[in-house]
C-alpha cells in the first residue's frame, strides 16, 4: 500500500512571493484526504509538488506505491485530436506509456522498411509492452470503456475525445485510476462536470477503494461522504514573505466547521494572553526605569527587565491566526407584492410540458433536473421580466437578454426587479475595467446601480474579500472572485428577485458558505438552478424538471431525473 508524506515544503512564485511555507501533512495508507482552501491558495500547486512536476524550494515529499494522477482538464496536452486510447494511456503507469509509444514507433518504421532489423525491433517492443503489463492494462481499459461509454475498448479506442462530454471523459479516467495498478491517487476536482448520480457513484467508489487518495474538491456533500481527514490550505497574514500554510483536521467534514471555529477561538485566546504579558513586561521596565533614575542600586534590575522584554518581543507573538476568508454579502432586496412570480400554462417551446407555478415573496425555490431540460431558459424568461414585462420589471444591470420562445404566461409581481446571475456569461460591460472603476461609475441607468466614491467602493469590496483586487481588471479575477463580484453588483443594483444559475459552481467552500449567508439575509425572493446538494438544503421549495417532460414540485430535492425524452 502507498502513502504520501509532505514535510516542511516551501514554494516561491517566479516573482519572489512565497506561495506555500512550511507545509507538512501525511496521507496514510488507504486514507481519503481532502484538500480544501480558498481559490488561488495553492492547492493545485501543492498537488503538482507531490507528483514531482514542481520542485519545492525547501522541504521534501516522500511517497511509496505507484502514483496515478487526474488533472483538472483531463484531455489537455494530449496533442491534436486525441483519442480514447490516448486519454487512457495518459493516466497509465510511465513504463506502459513508454512501451506503447515504442510499439507505435516500430509499427510506423515497418511501413517504411520491412527488413529484419525493423521486425526484430518490433518484436522486442511487443515483448517489453507485455512485460510492462500492457496487455493486463488493456483488459482493465475494456472494463472501463464498457462502464463509462457502454463500448468495448476495441470499438472505443479510436473515438476522438471531442465526441465525449466533459463528464464522460472524467468518468473514464476515474474508472481507470480506481481500478488500475497505482496505489496512490491524486485527483484534482474529480467531481467537476459530473451530475449528481455521477457524484454519488464517485463517492461510493472512493469509499470502497483500498487505495490511498488525496483529492481537491469544493463539493461539500462529496467531502462529507468521503473524507477521512481534511487538510486546509490557509491564507497567511502579512506581506510577500509569508506563505500559506496547512492545517489538518483529523476527522471528516461533519466535524470540520466546529473544529475550525474552535481553532480560531484558541488563536484569539493565545494572542490575548500574549498581549497581556507584553503589557505587564513593558510596565515593569517603566517601573524600574523611574526607580533607577534616583536609585543607582536599581540599575541592574532595570537592565534585567529590559533584557526580558527584548527576549519576549524577539520570540514574537503566538502563531498568528490565518486569515479567514470573511465574505459578507448583504443582499438587501426589499418588499414587493405578495406574489413574486406567477406562471400559467407556461410551456417553453420544444422543451417541457405546460406547468403552473406561484412563488410568494421571500420564498426560496430550487430548480432541479437534468441538463438540457430547459431550467436555464426558464430563469432567462424571468430575467427578462416575464411574458409581457412592465417597465418596473426591467432586469437590473445592462445585460442583454435574448427572448425565450414560449406559450402561456410568466408574470412578475408588483415591484419585482429581477437580478440574474450566470457563471458562463460574457461580460463585455465589465471586461477591461478595474473593480474600483466599475463601482465608481455605476451602471448608468436611472433606477439602477448608482456610482459611489472610491472609499465607499473599497469598503464594499472589503466585505466581499475583494479589497486587494480593487485595481485588477474583471477578466483577471479567478472564477470564484468573478462570481462574488457579480453577486455584489446584484446586491448594489436593488434586485428583489434573485435568479441564480448554478451559483456555487466555481466557488470554494468558504465562498459558497458566504453566498449562503448572504442569501439568508436577503429579504427578497430567490430562484436557483443547482446541482449542489449541500446548497439545496437551504431551500424550502423544489421545482423538478422530469425526464418525462413534466415539471412538478416535490417535498425534498430529487437528483436522479434522467435526460428528457424529447419525442412528444
Amino acid at each position: 500500500m502507498g502513502h504520501v508524506d509532505v514535510a516542511g515544503v516551501r514554494y516561491e512564485l517566479p516573482d519572489g512571493r512565497v506561495l506555500l511555507d512550511d507545509v507538512s501533512f501525511r496521507v496514510g495508507e488507504g486514507a481519503k484526504v481532502a484538500l480544501v482552501g480558498a481559490n488561488g491558495a495553492g492547492k493545485t500547486t501543492l498537488l503538482r509538488i507531490v507528483t514531482g512536476e514542481l520542485t519545492p524550494h525547501a522541504g521534501a515529499v516522500t511517497r511509496s506505491g505507484g502514483l496515478g494522477v487526474m488533472r483538472q482538464a483531463v484531455g489537455a496536452g494530449l496533442g491534436d485530436d486525441p483519442t480514447v486510447a490516448d486519454l487512457l494511456l495518459s493516466v497509465s503507469p510511465p513504463r506502459i506509456r513508454a512501451a506503447a509509444a515504442e510499439v507505435d514507433r516500430c509499427e510506423l518504421a515497418l511501413m517504411d522498411a520491412d527488413d529484419e532489423a525493423a521486425q526484430m525491433a518490433y518484436a522486442h517492443a511487443l515483448s517489453e509492452f507485455a512485460d510492462a503489463g500492457g496487455y493486463d492494462v488493456e483488459v482493465t481499459w475494456d472494463v472501463c470503456t464498457m462502464a463509462a461509454l457502454s463500448l468495448p475498448y476495441d470499438r472505443a479506442k479510436y473515438r476522438t475525445l471531442g465526441t465525449l462530454s466533459g463528464g464522460e471523459q472524467k468518468r473514464l479516467v476515474l474508472e481507470f485510476l480506481l481500478r488500475g495498478p497505482d496505489e496512490v491517487l491524486l485527483l484534482d476536482e474529480p467531481d467537476n462536470y459530473l451530475d449528481v448520480p455521477g457524484k454519488v457513484w464517485l463517492e461510493g467508489r472512493i469509499r470502497e477503494s483500498d487505495k490511498t487518495i488525496l483529492y481537491i474538491s469544493h463539493d461539500r456533500q462529496l467531502l462529507d461522504n468521503t473524507a477521512t481527514r481534511v487538510v486546509t490550505v490557509e491564507l497567511a497574514r502579512g506581506g510577500h514573505s509569508a506563505g500559506n500554510t496547512v492545517w489538518t483536521h483529523p476527522g471528516g467534514f461533519a466535524s470540520y466547521h466546529e473544529a475550525r471555529r474552535d481553532r480560531f477561538l484558541r488563536f484569539e485566546e493565545l494572542r490575548r494572553r500574549w498581549d497581556e504579558e507584553h503589557a505587564k513586561l513593558k510596565q515593569l521596565v517603566l517601573h524600574y526605569k523611574i526607580k533607577s533614575e534616583y536609585n543607582d542600586g536599581m540599575a541592574s534590575q532595570y537592565r534585567a527587565a529590559q533584557t526580558r522584554l527584548r527576549k519576549f518581543e524577539e520570540a514574537g507573538p503566538p502563531t498568528e491566526q490565518p486569515r479567514e476568508q470573511q465574505v459578507t454579502m448583504r443582499l438587501q432586496g426589499g418588499r414587493t407584492g405578495k406574489r413574486a412570480v406567477v406562471c400559467e400554462g407556461l410551456e417553453l417551446t420544444g422543451l417541457m410540458k405546460p406547468f403552473d407555478l406561484e412563488v410568494w415573496y421571500g420564498e426560496r425555490v430550487a430548480v432541479l433536473g437534468s441538463n438540457g431540460s430547459g431550467k436555464s431558459h426558464f430563469l432567462r424568461l424571468l430575467a427578462a421580466g416575464g411574458s409581457d414585462p412592465d417597465v418596473e420589471h426591467r432586469p437590473v444591470g445592462d445585460v442583454e437578454i435574448k427572448p425565450v420562445a414560449h406559450t402561456g404566461t410568466a408574470k412578475l409581481g408588483a415591484r419585482v426587479r429581477p437580478g440574474w446571475f450566470v457563471q458562463t456569461h460574457e461580460h463585455p460591460e465589465l471586461v477591461g475595467r478595474t473593480l474600483l472603476d466599475i463601482l465608481h461609475r455605476g451602471d448608468g441607468s436611472p433606477h439602477g446601480r448608482s456610482g459611489m466614491g472610491r472609499e465607499q467602493a473599497a469598503r464594499v469590496l472589503d466585505r466581499y474579500e475583494l479589497a486587494h483586487a480593487g485595481e485588477q481588471r474583471f477578466e483577471s479575477l479567478s472564477g470564484g472572485q468573478q462570481a462574488r463580484f457579480q453577486i455584489l453588483l446584484l446586491e448594489l443594483s436593488g434586485a428583489t428577485l434573485l435568479l441564480l444559475d448554478e451559483p456555487t459552481d466555481n466557488l470554494d467552500v468558504q465562498s459558497a458558505e458566504a453566498l449562503e449567508d448572504g442569501l439568508r439575509a436577503f429579504e427578497g425572493t430567490v430562484l436557483a438552478v443547482t446541482h449542489d446538494r449541500w446548497f439545496a438544503r437551504g431551500f424550502d421549495r423544489f421545482l423538478v424538471y422530469g425526464a418525462d417532460g413534466a415539471v412538478y414540485e416535490s417535498d425534498g430535492p430529487v437528483w436522479d431525473e434522467g435526460r428528457v425524452e424529447r419525442v412528444r
